[in-house]
């Protein structure tokens, strides 16, 4: 089989590679799901995807999205990367697009130097139980008094919620993934508000098990921020559009764009190309 294109990408950054970077693989023919695991790995990103043709005539391309830990039914930042490189290399200038992934159909469209996604529907929300609250305070490092508010915020990579007092105390966070009891897989998104007149809204932080158990933190994290936006909407925090901003505490400056537009919730941010090139022929393993 012939070297496919690939492209790596850097996706919701202010700049170029201020943001989180993606690698997409443009033709998925051929490769079986250990064979896109197995590259994901290799490449070491926190997510690579896999683009292909639909099965539905809705749509316009379809996407599967890989973390070393297995496969996602639907990211964010994998989700506008992968729209920015299928509109680049087949030539469509048009503003919308849907794509296909595993959570389903999924409406994108381009604004100027922007890319947003409509946010999907949460699968789980509600309030967090009590003994989960306590241990996840006991991971980040905090009293329990210290969270202002929490939810399920779950669109597929199991997210939950956690509010601070501030955008300082989110950032001035040290979790310790040892003291996660018996829980296992761990995802959780932390906000905090900047100060009225500040450049963006609030600060996200984001934190999930990788597949050794070990803790992560994401620079940029799409669909916590729509999920997290939903929430702050919903409760009244905010009202749109506004910017939210991520990966401060590692050195990267993540601007999200969220805008609430006649019942949706768009997430954007700008998409930069950093390399192209091809990924060899491998063979069979």
């Amino acid at each position: 089989m012939a070297d496919r294109r690939f492209r790596l990408v850097d996706v919701f950054g202010s700049q170029p590679l201020a943001g989180n970077p993606l690698a997409v693989v443009v033709d998925r023919g051929g490769l079986t799901t250990d064979d896109m695991l197995g590259i994901t790995r290799w490449l070491g990103f926190s997510e690579t995807t896999f683009l292909g043709p639909p099965e539905s005539r809705d749509a316009d391309y379809s996407v599967r999205i890989f973390t070393m830990a297995g496969e996602l039914t639907f990211a964010g930042h994998p989700t506008l990367g992968s729209c920015h490189v299928w509109q680049t290399l087949a030539d469509v200038s048009r503003d919308e697009v849907v794509q296909e992934c595993g959570a389903g159909l999924v409406r994108l469209r381009r604004r100027e130097d922007r890319y947003a996604f409509a946010a999907p529907p949460l699968i789980r929300s509600g309030p967090v139980e009590e003994e989960f609250l306590a241990t996840l305070a006991s991971v980040l490092g905090i009293d329990s008094g210290d969270i202002v508010d929490s939810r399920w915020v779950d669109n597929g990579p199991g997210w939950v919620g956690l509010m601070l007092g501030d955008a300082a105390q989110v950032l001035s966070l040290m979790p310790d993934f040892s003291r996660r009891g018996n829980y296992g897989q761990l995802d959780i998104g932390v906000v905090g508000f900047h100060p009225k007149g500040s450049e963006t809204t609030y600060e996200l932080r984001a934190f999930f098990s990788d597949q050794h158990g070990d803790m992560v933190e994401d620079p940029v994290t799409g669909s916590l921020n729509a999920s997290v936006a939903q929430w702050m909407l919903e409760t009244g925090r905010v009202s749109g559009p506004y910017v939210a901003t991520q990966g401060t505490a590692i050195g990267r400056s993540g601007r999200i764009h969220v805008t609430p537009e006649d019942g949706d919730v768009w997430i954007g941010g700008r998409v930069f190309d950093v390399v192209s090139g091809l990924l060899a022929d491998l063979g069979q393993t």
